[in-house]
């Protein structure tokens, strides 16, 4: 028994003793703004994720210097080959994640013959990602004719020019069609093409990841049980 005792009070020494020097010394290429721990607290406090989540994206929109909406989207072809990109998350609640692509694109495709998908968001200022997998399913027309109206006028025109992932001879001819939907709208309304909408990733599991020191990082997963509410596991990292 004296033995554990005297083996439990060195790891807790080194413990500190190594995240003291991370505190003091740090590691050459970071800066001091040391991410705080997952704490107990913090996920008592937070047992819906989303909570945990607009916590987070609120502090990376604070600190990223370019766009903390960036997100890289994993989608799987026919063959079970996955395709990954990155695109920008322009809303999220409960109901779940949405993004806006043409749906004559690769991805477009892939989703439309196999609705699930993976995210993940990368704040590198605050070292933290978020990672989360679920099935995906189109927004209402209301909600995409909204969002694609929101745009600049030269974004909503750049989405009818584009065939989005065909093949494209040449620089000059996406300019050419870009100029032809420019002269096509002149100053008149740009209503949203038919092939251009929304999709809303709607999570089975949200993972929350905290770089910590010594690759001895923090790992959070919650998962969506029948009933509805949201479970919560600790990770090894």
């Amino acid at each position: 028994m004296a033995a554990i005792m005297a083996a439990e009070q060195a790891i807790r020494r080194l413990g500190t003793s190594c995240f003291h020097a991370q505190e003091t010394n740090a590691m050459t290429d970071k800066d001091d703004n040391e991410a705080p721990a997952l704490t107990r607290s913090d996920l008592e406090e937070s047992d819906n994720p989303f909570t945990l989540f607009a916590q987070w994206y609120e502090s990376a929109r604070e600190s990223e210097p370019n766009d903390p909406d960036a997100m890289a989207l994993a989608t799987v072809d026919e063959t079970g080959l996955p395709d990954v990109r990155m695109v920008l998350l322009k809303s999220y609640g409960e109901t779940g994640f949405v993004f806006y692509t043409n749906l004559k694109s690769r991805k477009g495709v892939e989703l439309a013959a196999n609705p699930k998908a993976a995210i993940c968001l990368h704040w590198k200022s605050l070292r933290r990602q978020v990672r989360i997998r679920g099935p995906v399913e189109p927004v209402g027309e209301a909600e995409a004719d909204a969002y694609f109206q929101s745009r600049s006028r030269m974004s909503r025109i750049g989405a009818w020019a584009s065939h989005q992932s065909q093949p494209l001879e040449s620089r000059f001819a996406l300019e050419k069609a870009v100029a032809a939907q420019s002269a096509r709208f002149a100053a008149g309304p740009i209503p949203r093409p038919e092939f251009w909408s929304g999709y809303r990733i709607v999570p089975e599991t949200i993972e929350f990841w905290r770089e910590a020191a010594f690759r001895l990082h923090d790992r959070v997963l919650y998962r969506r049980e029948p009933a509805g509410n949201w479970s919560c596991t600790r990770l090894y990292p």
